[in-house]
């Protein structure tokens, strides 16, 4: 047995995980992101068997457009396990993906985890990870990594903030000296601005739309602060006559459909601010909050969270790669970070 796990040591490298409700990105240790896929798994369903027919890229163009048999499912759901077999099989696809199918690959993990997980749905995740092959598997939690990922300086003394909007949940939290001051997950992100964009498109135009459809009027023509009047043609289904229909919305609609989330958004981090030492507010004043994430490319989003918290307000550079990038650096750097890595 010694012999095998020295084997597969030598045909594995440690791997870090943002394994994310709508993305997974995978860092392999000294190589930066290799992968970066929707968090999709197709699953068929034949006399009561289940099996997976595509992970990833391949399942996500199969999303609302499969027959019976076949459904595509988003195993994860605020950014927790929602269905923990089909978690492990997209793991292991992504673990024999990135090794080249190799079959001796069982690789030391590090995965990153939201703040508000409980220890039995941080136990859930360490667990599917074991079971699709690693051999050991740490847990960082989100905010930490998408602050080491923006080259926020949060071993000093000083405060730094961080907002990740991600697909599942939005973390905030305020770190100093290595540790985290406050923090906050709340379960709301980009899947609930679809949602929102949804509904609005139901109640405003009587225009049913898919998840796939929101997601695009979102990154097309989605705004926290209506700047002209650029327009957008939707298509979906009318709801009293049941046909397909053409509409064309404006900025002004996609951000009318997105403000209560964004307000939500806006109240959280006031929270973190109220819930801050005044020597760490002092600092904020100064140094801003980062925000990361994919909602963070929502347009004008840092100008409208600067003009009501009132600080100065940065994008991190790679904001959807962020938090991937900063559980790679903790995984090349594990004494140097081993105070924020956890096991359970």
């Amino acid at each position: 047995m010694k012999l095998f796990n020295k084997v597969s040591q030598l045909w594995s490298q440690d791997m870090a995980i943002d394994l994310g409700t709508a993305n997974t990105l995978v860092v392999l240790k000294g190589r930066g992101v290799v992968l970066n896929e929707p968090s999709v798994v197709a699953v068929v369903d034949s006399k009561g068997k289940k099996s997976v027919l595509a992970v990833g890229d391949e399942a996500k163009t199969m999303l609302g457009r499969t027959p019976g048999n076949i459904s595509a499912i988003r195993p994860l759901r605020d950014g927790v396990i929602a269905d923990f077999i089909v978690t492990e099989e997209m793991i292991k696809h992504f673990i024999k993906k990135v090794h080249k199918r190799s079959t001796f690959a069982n690789p030391r993990i590090l995965i990153c985890v939201p703040t508000g997980s409980t220890p039995v749905e941080r136990k859930a995740i360490q667990d599917s990870a074991l079971a699709a092959g690693a051999r050991r598997v740490q847990l960082i939690e989100e905010p930490i990594a998408a602050a080491i990922g923006a080259n926020l300086p949060i071993s000093e003394a000083t405060g730094s903030m961080v907002v990740d909007i991600g697909g599942g949940t939005t973390e905030i939290a305020v770190m100093s000296l290595g540790g985290v001051v406050y923090s906050r997950s709340l379960r709301i992100a980009g899947d609930a601005m679809d949602n929102a964009l949804k509904e609005y498109m139901r109640k405003e135009y009587n225009l049913m739309i898919g998840d796939s459809t929101a997601e695009k009027i979102k990154k097309e023509i989605g705004t926290a602060i209506p700047t002209n009047n650029n327009t957008y043609p939707v298509k979906g289904r009318d709801i009293r006559s049941g046909t397909p229909k053409e509409v064309n919305i404006t900025e002004e609609d996609s951000s009318e459909a997105l403000n209560g989330i964004l307000k939500d958004m806006v109240n959280g981090i006031k929270d973190a601010l109220e819930n801050t030492p005044p020597e760490l507010s002092a600092d904020l004043v100064d140094m801003g909050l980062t925000l990361t994430g994919g909602g963070a490319l929502l347009k004008n989003i840092d100008k409208r969270f600067s003009k009501e918290t009132g600080l100065p307000v940065h994008i991190a550079d790679d904001p959807l790669a962020c938090v991937a990038i900063g559980t790679g650096k903790a995984l090349d750097q594990e004494e140097t970070f081993s105070t924020v890595l956890s096991e359970y």
